[in-house]
C-alpha cells in the first residue's frame, strides 16, 4: 500500500487534484466537497471522475471511507491513527476527533468480542454556533430559525 501522498502509476491531473483536495481539507470530505475543491485545480472535473478516482484510491489503500448513519459517505486519507468524528448538524461538515474513550468497549455483553468501534459526536461547529447566536440564517436551509425557538 502506497502512502496517501505518493502518486500511483495512473497519476493524472484529475487524481492529483482529488488527492490534494483530501490532503488539504484535514477532515473527511463528501464526493461533492472533493469535487468543489478539486475544481479549483481542474475546472472541467466531473463527479463521475471523482467517484472513479475515489474507488481506485480505496482499492489501492490510500483512501478510506467514513460512514455516518443516514448520510452520504465521506473520504479521508488512510493510515491515520485510530480516531472518531464530529458531525455538524447545521453545515453537515465532518471533523476528526483525536481522542478515543476506549473503555466503553468493555461494555460488550459477556462472551462477545469487539472487533471495531466508531463514535460519532453530533452538534454544531464553531462557525455554525456563532452564526446561530448572531441570529444569522442556518447554513443548511438558508433561513433563520424563528426568534422564540433559538437556543
Amino acid at each position: 500500500m502506497a502512502p496517501f501522498g505518493e502518486p500511483s502509476s495512473r497519476d493524472t491531473s484529475q487524481r492529483r487534484a482529488i488527492r490534494s483536495a483530501v490532503e488539504s481539507a484535514g477532515r473527511p470530505l463528501s464526493a461533492a466537497e472533493i469535487l468543489a475543491s478539486a475544481r479549483r485545480e481542474v475546472p472541467g472535473l466531473g463527479i463521475a471522475t471523482v467517484y472513479r478516482a475515489v474507488r481506485r484510491m480505496q482499492e489501492e489503500g490510500t483512501l478510506r471511507q467514513v460512514e455516518l448513519p443516514g448520510d452520504a459517505p465521506r473520504y479521508e486519507a488512510s493510515g491515520k491513527e485510530h480516531h472518531h468524528h464530529f458531525h455538524c448538524r447545521s453545515c453537515s461538515r465532518v471533523y476528526e476527533v483525536e481522542a478515543c474513550p476506549g473503555e466503553f468497549i468493555m461494555q460488550a455483553p459477556p462472551g462477545f468480542s469487539v472487533e471495531d468501534h466508531e463514535l460519532i459526536l453530533y452538534g454544531r461547529c464553531p462557525t455554525c454556533r456563532t452564526r446561530r447566536r448572531a441570529g444569522a440564517p442556518r447554513a443548511r436551509s438558508g433561513r433563520a430559525a424563528p426568534r422564540g425557538r433559538q437556543r
